[in-house]
């Protein structure tokens, strides 16, 4: 407080130098250019002061919470507000919720976790099959900003407007007067006489006075009593009576005959007598019809039938005599609609509807299969010009005739890749597939597909219709990235016959087609009889699919015409090359085209699209499929391999798929025959002699859904033939170094008239793949030799080598690479990067050997830093899994740190590519830390908080610590979960607070919080976003800290981080604090935290004795810390220049408001314990009052109208000396200003003169010449600042008023310059009239309990609110409803104290502007 006298005076002779020596000016202006740029700004209204003076505020040591609450256990629960000060016993726990993925059963096959011996496979079944493990804060939604409140803030629709008499024009009086009886109001008028309830003396006779009365209806429905002299009701009233506050009328005959009175609120009376019974009856119901139409209205919308009978009783009851039930009644109802119809004082503040969504913190969602855009591609009908009938006997229907395979896919010709795998179609007339049924290789192919097989087994175990995939002919294709250079590409093909230009001669010729159809029947019918299961490359057609990159669809375009195929230009790179010129006209027309349509559509997928199935067939939710081909099958995306586009696995996926490019057999000399070849694929787990080919290949239409081989089309006559097939293969879970792919070569005879017709194909050579090199599955493009024969162990040769010990191996053409194949993985669990392997195959070494490879294991950690960027996204959940499980079983400290900097290398790589939400929902769902064993005795929590420490050492690399700050908030939510699991399955949760965690654990917080001050206070300037986001991170890792540790523990790391801020800090500073406690007094339980109760010993018998709770004391600030520290620094911001004060009043408005609309607290008792937190802020507002910026208004008048029904006179005071503001508390005459039980004399410092003014609230007549005039005034009169620093001001009370206050008072207050650009004042004083609005200060505070706030004054007090709402602190908080009870609150129960509370117990608002 020392400090805050030092700055006044400092100010007031800076002014005197300044008015006197210009020089000094000058001078500090130019010395002011060294300062800081954010300290540029003067400080706010402060004028200059030297950074000496800038005092460092003592730290106070907060109370050590675990033992206060353990000694004053008995006041706790004898306490009745007990919940507010303890925190719940159910605070949190660990839920498992089940894995729901979107199919009907687990991806996973049965028998996965006991065939699966790599560590990484493994450990990706682990991840797929676990359930989610989810810590829960069952108070969670209460921990964020008031925004996030589950009851949340409505806007109210419409006010009603809160006027008082000296705000009303007259004119308006008089329009709202004339339009009453418009409205359907009551209206009446005429003379009366009215006793004069302002004397000392009893009502006589000789005190009533003749007045002419009018009942006006005012614009929000009440009713005013207009009171003049003479009939002209268009000139100012005399008086008025607000009949809102009147609670009946009733007759009274003992003062004057035809009397009547009105009974108000406040116990007090209105004597009005008529000039005749009649004319007092009349006055009497006209009176009485008003007062009770509202609350018949309310009763209607609001209560039943049975409150409306009462009223109706009450009212009879009213009008025969009986008051004081009806009056009772009244206001029971009253009440009743008052409180109903409130609204909270913070609803009307502007910052509770804006929509501000920047401090909530994201939607976490678990782990999902996400899609691109999906498009339904639905396959409806092929037909050729060429056709007729199959029937043999011709009375079938006129179809194609001969068999005809579409092969759908999509082609990215802008990025020139196949982004989709093939979708087969069969459009087939059931007779004309039966003309391949016949075929004995066919049969041979079904035969072979029928066997028992696992993967059948488990698909017809799902429960699938058997023939729902027989025929499918729409099937679901995604795109990650879509344009409009996607294309859908459709290849035909047809049964082997001969040459393409051969085959599509028939169909591109329009003459005589019946005979032309015959005999292409007759060729087709031999050529599927004896080659039914080879195909041959016969048309293409394509058709674009979006119209933009944002994913339109292109549902108007068709497939363009049937091109024929050519056969020199069958791989996907002539593909993309046809499609470039797809939309040139002039080129296409080139191409040779055959009669035919093909009808394909596509469309949107709706979100509940039912009877799909997956690419591995295991059906979706919701599949109803129960005909055969009608079943979606979803087409497998080949996603491209980058970060953004990539998404971490969550089921189980193991396809391989092979495309075998081109076999040059030219130069060989091994076969006499090799032109038609035909290439079979199989694959194998061994290569001994009578090694079966393992069932796994998927399967086409009509056969079996897995075979043991699949073949190639066939080119007719070409000796280098090229392939476009694709080879769909479902691999084992576990692969070994036996599993390879057999390429067969056959050479095929299509000559039908041979003589031999038994001998379809003829062997040509063979070659083979091994997945697995270096454990890792081959991919991409391989060049393979071709060998003439194939003896038992042909594994063991490669490259042309012979490694066999039996028999030799015989190459073609000398062991050259003939034939070239290229693979394409789609599994997510095998991995194609070699680093993220090795890593994984070093720690599976490890559990086998000795622990003697640790060292090695940091090269490998190391070496995780050039993993690819989409592996890593791919697999995130089971490299974060294994990370943690290696830091707490290293040895070594090294490892540990080399660890963290891999997370922190892969927490910065999804924030570079916007993935940070995959990172949240790991931390939230996926992650559980190994349970805590004996075998097993570290923790993720300590070890993580140590190695975060190592990395943020000064002599550590720069680059790595700069990541760990700006995604800290990574690594503390582990902590905070790593110490919720430790606590639950440890069975410590039980414990008490201070014997939870172990001793080191505690260090390590305290260190790695110390370590991280520095980056954030004094390297902010080198990295400002990563000092923020560690700022940020820390506050809610301390905030949640709270729920688990010991609280005065954390207490203190509040106060470490405190104190690493000094007064003057630029304005980054200053947001980082205020940000911290924002956050930090955000915590769900911040009320117990701050025990709001009773420190005091003893009865109070002094007023000195209150300081000890309701003081910023430092007994205050370390029993309740939080709160404590909040307003201390608050304080000292408001010393700050005006963005600082801004900052600073923002947080605790913010709190406040939270405070208001927590349904927790809502009862008036807990709101009164509440508010009894913020008392002190009645003395930081009183020391800083001279920097308020509030309305002004016209200099008080200096006259007084002595009019008879004038009831309050303005009080005048004259300036005196500056004094000595109190020091940390609220001044005794602050007490008394407020409840109204000051003393004549008592002296209130920063106030100047009060004029009292009955609002319409008000209990008494009113003359409101005073009001009009100074209200006129106040438009015309321009006030001048004063130069002079604020001085107390003395308070002089009139003795009526003494034990009540009116509503309006008007305050002069002598400013100072707010901004820093506003020049200094003129020499002459003026002072501003400020206004203050207070509510109910007359109402005992045993009925304030019952009702202590009003509608009316709240709305007032939010529409009064000047200037830009960020600058008010709006002190209406302590419309929170200030209330408590003498014993509960003070402890005390002395008259002096009693009256005390009664008076100050109050509601009032007061609208200021920092």
């Amino acid at each position: 407080m020392g400090c805050t006298t030092s700055v006044v005076l400092l100010e007031g002779l800076r002014s005197i130098l300044e008015r006197n020596c210009g020089y000094i000016k000058g001078a500090v202006e130019l010395g002011a250019l060294e300062e800081e740029e954010e300290t540029l700004s003067l400080r706010g209204s402060q004028l200059w002061i030297p950074t000496t003076a800038l005092v460092k505020p003592k730290i106070i040591e907060p109370l050590d919470y675990e033992n206060v609450i353990l000694q004053r256990k008995t006041q706790i629960i004898s306490d009745v507000l007990r919940d507010m000060l303890q925190f719940p016993t159910d605070d949190f726990q660990i839920c498992t919720l089940r894995r729901q993925g979107r199919t009907l059963f687990s991806t996973v096959p049965e028998t996965a976790e006991k065939e699966a011996h790599s560590l990484f496979v493994q450990e990706c079944i682990k991840t797929y099959k676990s359930d989610w493990h989810v810590v829960n804060y069952k108070y969670e939604e209460y921990s964020g900003d008031f925004r996030q409140l589950p009851n949340k803030v409505l806007r109210p629709e419409k006010l009603a407007p809160h006027l008082f008499e000296v705000d009303e024009d007259v004119e308006k009086d008089e329009d709202t007067a004339s339009l009453s009886s418009q409205k359907g109001g009551v209206s009446k008028h005429g003379w009366l006489y009215k006793g004069n309830m302002n004397s000392a003396i009893s009502v006589t006779m000789r005190s009533f006075k003749r007045r002419y009365f009018h009942l006006a209806q005012l614009g929000d429905g009440s009713y005013n009593l207009n009171f003049y002299k003479d009939e002209n009701t268009s000139k100012e009233p005399k008086g008025t009576i607000f009949l809102d506050s009147c609670m009946g009328v009733v007759q009274n005959s003992k003062v004057r005959r035809f009397a009547f009175e009105l009974k108000m609120q406040d116990k007090s009376t209105f004597l009005l007598a008529a000039d005749s019974e009649a004319e007092m009856e009349e006055w009497i119901g006209t009176l009485n019809k008003i007062l009770h139409s509202s609350f018949e209205q309310a009763m209607q919308e609001k209560r039943n039938g049975d409150l409306h009978d009462d009223e109706e009783h009450g009212k009879t009851d009213l009008s025969s005599g009986s008051f004081q039930d009806s009056f009772q009644t009244a206001r029971d109802i009253e009440s009743k609609m008052r409180s109903e119809a409130r609204l909270k004082l913070f609803t009307l503040d502007p910052d509770t509807q804006k929509l501000d969504f920047s401090g909530i913190e994201p939607d976490v969602r678990q782990f999902e299969e996400k899609f691109g855009k999906r498009v339904l591609v639905s396959c409806h009908d092929l037909s050729f010009n060429l056709q007729g009938c199959v029937a043999e006997n011709e009375e079938g229907p006129t179809t194609n005739v001969e068999p005809f395979y579409v092969v759908l896919s999509f082609f990215d010709v802008q990025n020139s890749r196949k982004i989709s795998a093939d979708f087969h179609v069969d459009l087939n007339h059931p007779l004309v597939r039966q003309m391949t049924s016949g075929s004995s290789s066919g049969t041979d192919l079904h035969i072979n597909g029928s066997g028992d097989g696992s993967l059948d087994s488990q698909w017809q175990a799902s429960g699938l219709p058997e023939g729902a995939l027989q025929y499918p002919k729409q099937g679901v294709f995604s795109v990650t990235c879509p344009h409009p250079e996607i294309f859908l590409v459709a290849r035909i093909e047809k049964v082997l016959q001969g040459g393409i230009t051969h085959c599509t001669e028939p169909y591109m010729k329009s003459s005589d087609s019946a005979k032309m159809a015959q005999k292409v029947l007759k060729n087709a019918k031999t050529a599927c009889s004896r080659l039914g299961q080879y195909r041959m490359p016969f048309a293409w057609a394509a058709r674009p699919v979006f119209k933009d990159a944002s994913g339109t669809l292109d549902k108007g375009a068709r497939f363009s015409a049937l091109y024929r195929q050519d056969s020199s230009k069958l791989s996907d790179e002539d593909m993309f090359k046809l499609l470039t010129d797809f939309r040139k006209p002039e080129k296409m027309a080139k191409l040779p085209v055959l009669l035919g349509n093909l009808d394909v559509t596509i469309d949107s997928v709706a979100p509940d699209v039912t009877n799909c199935v997956t690419s591995s067939y295991i059906p979706v939710r919701n599949f109803e499929g129960n005909r055969p081909g009608s079943a979606l099958l979803e087409v497998e995306e080949f996603v491209p391999c980058i970060a953004k586009c990539s998404q971490p696995f969550t089921i189980y996926k193991n396809h391989l798929y092979v495309y075998p490019k081109h076999l040059k057999y030219d130069g060989q000399k091994s076969f006499a025959k090799a032109r038609n070849i035909a290439v079979c694929i199989e694959f194998k787990d061994s290569d001994e002699d009578e090694a079966q080919p393992l069932k796994c290949i998927y399967g086409r239409p009509g056969g079996p859904l897995f075979t043991k081989q699949a073949y190639a089309a066939v080119l007719h006559h070409q000796q280098n033939p090229e392939f476009y097939d694709e080879i769909k293969i479902e691999l084992p879970t576990q692969l070994h170094e036996k599993h390879h792919l057999l390429f067969t070569f056959y050479h095929v005879s299509c000559d039908s008239n041979s003589k031999k017709k038994d001998l379809v194909e003829t062997p040509v050579g063979s070659a083979w793949l091994p997945l697995l090199r270096d454990g890792r599955v081959i991919t991409n493009e391989q060049q393979l030799p071709v060998a003439a024969n194939l003896p038992a162990g042909y594994l063991g040769s490669q490259d042309g080598v012979n490694k066999h010990s039996g028999s030799e191996i015989k190459w073609v053409d000398g062991g050259k690479t003939l034939f070239k194949v290229s693979t394409h993985l789609v599994s997510t669990v095998y991995t194609q990067d070699q680093h993220l392997h090795n890593f994984f195959h070093h720690c599976q070494s490890m559990e086998l050997s000795e622990q003697a490879l640790e060292g090695e294991l940091v090269k490998y950690l190391k070496s995780l830093h050039a993993m690819e960027g989409h592996v890593m996204v791919n697999f995130l959940p089971t490299i974060l899994n294994q990370l943690f499980c290696v830091l707490t079983r290293a040895t070594h400290e090294d490892v540990a740190v080399n660890v963290t900097r891999v997370m922190v290398h892969v927490v910065a790589q999804c924030h570079e590519e916007g993935l940070e939400h995959y990172l949240r929902s790991y931390v939230k769902f996926v992650f559980k830390p190994e349970p805590y064993s004996s075998t097993n005795v570290k923790t993720v929590h300590e070890e993580l908080a140590k190695a975060m420490t190592a990395i943020l050492k000064p002599s550590t690399d720069f680059l790595t610590s700069n990541k760990l700050l700006k995604h800290s908030w990574y690594f503390f939510e582990a902590l905070v979960k790593s110490m919720a699991h430790y606590l639950i399955e440890c069975g410590k949760v039980k414990l008490s607070r201070n014997q939870r965690f172990s001793a080191s654990f505690y260090h390590a917080v305290e260190t790695l919080v110390n370590m991280l001050m520095p980056h954030i206070t004094q390297k902010y300037k080198d990295n400002l976003d990563a000092a923020r986001n560690a700022n940020h991170s820390l506050a809610v890792f301390i905030k949640r800290c709270f729920t688990f540790m010991d609280r005065g523990f954390v207490f203190k790391q509040i106060n470490n981080y405190m104190n690493c801020f000094v007064p003057g800090d630029p304005k980054t500073l200053y947001e980082f604090k205020f940000e911290f406690l924002r956050v930090v007094c955000s915590h769900e339980h911040f009320v117990p935290l701050n025990l709001p109760m009773p420190f005091g010993k003893g009865r109070i018998q002094r007023f000195q004795d209150l300081q000890l709770d309701y003081s910023l004391t430092d007994d205050f600030c370390r029993n309740h810390f939080l709160v404590g520290l909040l307003m201390r620094e608050v304080g000292g911001a408001l010393q700050e220049f005006r963005e600082i004060r801004q900052i600073a009043i923002q947080v605790l408005k913010g709190l406040m408001i939270k405070h208001t609309f927590d349904d927790r607290y809502a009862a008036k008792s807990q709101q009164a314990r509440l508010a009894t937190l913020y008392l002190p802020l009645f003395g930081l507002l009183q020391e800083n009052v001279y920097r308020l910026d509030i309305k002004e208004s016209a200099p008080l008048s200096n006259h007084n109208n002595a009019r008879e029904d004038s009831l309050v006179p303005n009080s005048m005071v004259t300036p005196q000396k500056p004094g000595s503001c109190i020091e940390n508390a609220l001044h005794k005459d602050v007490f008394g200003v407020i409840s109204g039980t000051a003393s004549p004399q008592s002296s209130t410092p920063n106030v100047g003169s009060v004029h009292h003014a009955d609002s319409r609230g008000s209990l008494v007549s009113t003359d409101s010449g005073n009001s009009l005039l100074d209200k006129s005034s106040d438009k015309t009169n321009s006030l001048e600042k004063t130069s002079h620093p604020p001085s107390p001001r003395s308070v002089t009370f009139p003795t009526h008023c003494k034990e009540r206050f009116t509503r309006r008072h008007s305050v002069n207050v002598p400013p100072l310059p707010l901004d820093p650009e506003d020049q200094l004042p003129p020499m002459n004083p003026a002072t501003k009239r400020v206004t203050m609005d207070f509510s109910l200060l007359s109402v005992p505070l045993r009925q304030l309990l019952q009702d202590s706030d009003s509608d009316n004054d709240k709305q007032a007090a939010g529409q009064r609110v000047e200037g830009n709402h960020e600058e008010n602190l709006l002190i209406q908080v302590f419309c929170l409803t200030f209330v408590s009870s003498p014993t509960e609150t003070f402890g005390c129960s002395c008259t002096e104290s009693s009256r005390f509370n009664d008076s100050l117990n109050q509601s009032f608002a007061f609208s200021v502007k920092f």
